[in-house]
């Protein structure tokens, strides 16, 4: 039986043995024993409360490859740094790459997100962004014209699926060959829901037009399941295409964006999308409406998480979204505004709709200000040690 259940059972079982006592023991032998009952409940309640706790860590842990990755990881303390502010906010981090990696981590048990946890939406900017990260670079100069937060490593959720498709894109394998749905494709890390249900066929075309549209996790995980060499193939490419495309502060760990171990900068996610807006059938896939697949025998029509994608005030050439509790409301972009190919990066939002509403506050400001003007907050995350 396990220790838990044990000593919930002793615990419940004293008052039944402190009433029989009164009728066996004399009074005054009898209120020596009860004073040490009381010590045992109190060492009883203390020990349940121990091992609760340690039920919940287990069973809040994440995927099989993140608690592989937690197993071989080194925790270190360090500061972030607001703007020019010397105030230091404590961030507990974990490094299971090369110590300059930091992959924050949270407190499992809340839904806050790791950026509202670090002290991140406590960084004010001009425009009054509920994103605790963002970043607008001029695709053709590389020039930053709005920076909050930019070098802060938080989870990133299913803006992943936008480096799953890269991969798979450059794997070169057939568009039209037929996939098969499985059970290892349900998702056990957030129970989340799935029109795909196993045995559905599809071509890894259609799902990759479906992981990025709507952002379906099933078909992520199947096509990083498909890749040559299988998912822990698929998830290598992965983190190195992020170091050749110079992404040093990111680290994936699955396909989907569902665990909190898959994280980048808003600085590096700029990069990725620079590099996937090249790439015409990732531009087609993340900028459809809408799109009908045969499952079965049935038509069944899916949807972008995107709204702005269906705004004709808008000319999006790249986007996708994402969100988990871990992250918050994230959303990147490739579009023209004010004359200019824009990349915008918006991380950690606050909010369901949160994300779209400063995505038009960033327009309505970089349509009416000069092209120099630059946000003033910015954030640095490092160790003590280097000053």
């Amino acid at each position: 039986m396990p220790r838990k259940v044990l000593i919930i059972a002793w615990f419940s079982s004293l008052p039944y043995i402190q009433s029989r006592m009164y009728q066996v023991v004399p009074p005054v032998l009898s209120r020596l024993v009860a004073v040490l009952l009381a010590g045992a409940v109190s060492f009883a309640a203390s020990a349940a409360s121990a091992a609760s706790a340690a039920t919940a860590d287990g069973t809040t842990a994440t995927s099989h490859h993140t608690r592989k990755a937690a197993a071989s990881a080194s925790t270190k303390r360090v500061h972030v740094v607001l703007g020019s502010s010397a105030a230091k906010r404590p961030l507990a981090v974990v490094v299971n790459r090369p110590a300059a990696h930091l992959i924050a981590r949270a407190d499992p048990v809340t839904a806050a997100s790791f950026g509202q946890l670090a002290g991140l939406h406590g960084t004010e900017d001009p425009i009054g962004l509920r994103s605790s990260v963002a970043l607008v670079v001029d695709q053709d100069t590389h020039e930053v014209l709005f920076s909050k937060n930019p070098q802060a490593v938080l989870p990133i959720a299913s803006i992943t699926k936008l480096m799953t498709a890269t991969v798979v894109y450059e794997a070169k394998q057939p568009l039209d060959e037929v996939l098969t749905i499985t059970q290892d494709d349900i998702d056990t890390e957030k129970g989340t829901h799935s029109r795909l249900v196993p045995g559905t066929r599809l071509s890894r075309g259609e799902l990759l037009h479906l992981a990025l549209m709507a952002s379906e996790n099933r078909a992520a995980h199947a096509l990083g399941r498909n890749y040559p060499g299988g998912l822990s193939a698929a998830i290598a490419a992965m983190n190195s295409k992020a170091q050749a495309l110079g992404m040093s502060d990111t680290h994936y760990v699955e396909p989907t964006g569902l665990s909190s171990s898959n994280q980048s900068t808003a600085h590096d996610l700029a990069t990725l999308v620079g590099f996937a807006h090249s790439i015409p059938l990732l531009r087609e896939y993340t900028t459809t409406p809408a799109y009908s697949v045969e499952i079965g025998s049935r038509q069944m029509q899916f949807h972008t998480t995107n709204r702005l994608v269906a705004n004709k005030s808008w000319d999006i050439g790249l986007q996708k979204t994402g969100f988990i509790n871990e992250a918050g409301q994230c959303l990147v972009m490739q579009a023209q505004m004010a004359g200019r190919k824009l990349i915008m990066v918006l991380l950690d939002s606050a909010g369901k709709y949160s994300r779209i509403a400063d995505a038009e506050r960033i327009r309505k400001w970089i349509t009416s200000q000069p092209v120099e003007a630059k946000a003033p907050a910015t954030v640095a995350v490092r160790h003590p040690a280097e000053g």
